[in-house]
């Protein structure tokens, strides 16, 4: 039976292009997370640690402050390494590809065959099959050397770069600059 003059309550299927928008502007979102290039390498903020405590200390917080852009750093090593490996190349951007449409840029859940599929099960199918592809490429070796050069380079900058010049949030960064009260007044007279 159909009924004529009501509104349909069911939205149309997304377009291709409210797709592709809502993926620029996720990416965007993310990418809005990085730190200026400028503030992780400025030279002046760069000195030895006091002591392994205030290594692991600096590590901690400069990764949580500048994690989007060591995940950049570690990206662009792994994409480099992968240079001399077109093949494997092709199978890494591929990969990229399919995590980042179907599991990092999703926003609606994902049915197959008229059933939800969990983000777990995404995630772990996602991974299994990564690893078998890679494998697959003969570029293990390659990768994780990679993956190690990357690593280094993140702790060894963490490490040494300082942290008291990192503000999370514009009232954090005036709360810094605040000058210190008067110290109080002793009740002596003024001369």
């Amino acid at each position: 039976m159909t009924s004529y003059g009501t509104i349909p309550t069911s939205s149309s299927p997304s377009t291709n292009l409210d797709f592709i928008s809502r993926a620029k502007h996720r990416v965007k979102e993310g990418l809005a997370t990085r730190r200026p290039w400028k503030l992780m390498f400025n030279l002046g903020s760069f000195g030895l640690p006091a002591g392994f405590s205030d290594a692991v200390g600096r590590v901690r917080e400069n990764v949580s402050f500048f994690q989007m852009n060591y995940a950049i750093v570690v990206l662009i090593v792994l994409f480099l390494s992968l240079l001399w490996h077109p093949i494997s190349l092709i199978v890494f951007v591929v990969l990229m590809a399919a995590w980042l449409f179907l599991y990092f840029l999703r926003d609606e859940p994902l049915f197959i065959f008229g059933r939800m599929i969990s983000d777990r099960v995404v995630l772990v199918v996602m991974a299994v099959l990564t690893i078998a592809l890679l494998l697959l490429t003969g570029a293990i070796p390659n990768i994780l050397v990679a993956l190690l050069i990357g690593a280094v380079l993140v702790v060894a900058h963490a490490a040494f770069r300082r942290t008291d010049d990192l503000f999370y949030d514009e009232e954090e960064a005036t709360a810094r600059f605040v000058p210190p009260p008067p110290p109080p007044h002793s009740g002596a007279p003024l001369s």
